[in-house]
């Protein structure tokens, strides 16, 4: 005699598209028609994190993807801590955790933008509600391995975010093996990220560089005391390779 075994009715998927009031603004969800269970997190009107819930693995944006290489390429032992510095909706954060069994911890100022990707997204990470610079700077020597700072006041990251002071502050928390990785917005002739790598080359022993040469758009800025993975090309369309400098001796 068959038996047939009973399915389980699926769980209605909860609705969470719409725009929702954070603390500096407003948060807007919007279904990818192309892609099912996949949304768009915007954030006063700027696209900001592309999220599947139950799917960590999926990064969506090229700079995401080469942070994760980045990651990678550090060969850190595991697991590692990380801590991501502009929260968002987790996507990053989620991805490093779900790939390297790692403890993440995603940094949000926004309290009302933190509780929304919570309830919308559960993502699987700690969402701590703090400003980046503090939270940074309040970090015990040596306590993580990862640093990813992607913090925007509109096209920008917020000064107090490039600034050598800053850069010292990372390295101090950081363990010896310890990487910083920072998105940067960046225009023709990278000026905003010639500055940052300057001022990171005073601190870490070795910085790298990941962009794509097209106007404005997304730079991607690493350092270490470790040499980084240098004239690498990364699996990634149209990326020019790493370029590895290390820190002029006096």
């Amino acid at each position: 005699m068959e038996h047939h075994r009973e399915r389980k009715p699926r769980t209605p998927k909860k609705r969470i598209e719409g725009s929702y009031p954070i603390s500096t603004g407003t948060a807007t969800i919007v279904a990818d028609p192309e892609r099912d269970g996949a949304y768009i997190l915007e954030v006063n009107r700027v696209p900001s994190s592309y999220v599947v819930p139950g799917a960590p693995e999926v990064l969506e944006y090229d700079y995401m993807r080469w942070i994760a290489e980045y990651i990678a390429a550090s060969r850190l032992p595991e697991p590692f801590t990380a801590v991501h510095l502009g929260a968002a909706g987790c996507a990053l954060p989620s991805y490093v955790q779900h790939r390297w069994r790692s403890r993440n911890i995603a940094v949000e100022l926004d309290r009302g933008l933190a509780r929304l990707v919570r309830d919308a997204f559960d993502p699987p990470v700690e969402i701590a509600v703090a400003e980046a610079r503090a939270f940074t700077h309040a970090l015990d020597s040596g306590s993580v391995d990862v640093i990813v700072r992607d913090v925007f006041a509109g096209p920008d990251t917020p000064r107090p975010l490039t600034t050598v002071e800053f850069f010292r502050a990372a390295r101090r928390a950081l363990s010896p093996r310890g990487l910083f990785v920072a998105n940067v917005g960046d225009r023709e002739g990278l000026p905003q990220t010639r500055a940052e790598l300057a001022g990171l080359s005073q601190v870490f022993a070795h910085t790298a560089v990941t962009y794509v040469g097209r106007g404005y758009g997304n730079v991607v800025i690493a350092a270490s005391d470790r040499p980084l993975a240098a004239g690498r090309q990364l699996p990634i369309d149209g990326a020019s390779p790493l370029h590895d400098s290390p820190r002029p001796t006096s």
